[in-house]
């Protein structure tokens, strides 16, 4: 019953989002809006994280389930990929390489500022 209560809050949030797309005309998909609201609410300590922890969990873990059937999409579009495969990976590689930069760069200075914190 637990996790039918939790993931029934994740859902919620999800619908809100949804509505939230319908109402606010910028292209910004539903879900991004229902993540927002939901992190919003666990801030303000609308509702607690043990609220969500267990089907949130869940939900990661079978995340990579997830990504299957739009992979598997992309062999049918395999003639239209094939011409643009180079530019397409040095496309990925620059922007892996700029997101593991600039992550390092933050966490980097995250630290030092918790260590400025503490002395």
């Amino acid at each position: 019953m637990k996790f039918l209560k939790q993931f029934c809050l994740i859902i919620l949030f999800s619908f809100l989002g949804e509505l939230c797309r319908w109402l606010i005309p910028y292209p910004i998909p539903g879900s991004i809006y229902g993540m927002v609201l939901l992190f919003a609410a666990l801030a303000l300590k609308i509702i607690k994280i043990g609220d969500v922890r267990d089907a949130g969990g869940f939900l990661v873990s079978v995340l990579p389930i997830l990504f299957v059937a739009p992979v598997v999409n992309l062999v049918d579009y395999w003639g239209l990929l094939q011409d643009q495969l180079i530019p397409l990976f040095a496309v990925i590689l620059l922007v892996t390489i700029i997101t593991f930069g600039v992550a390092g760069k933050v966490t980097q200075w995250l630290i030092s500022r918790k260590g400025d914190t503490h002395e």
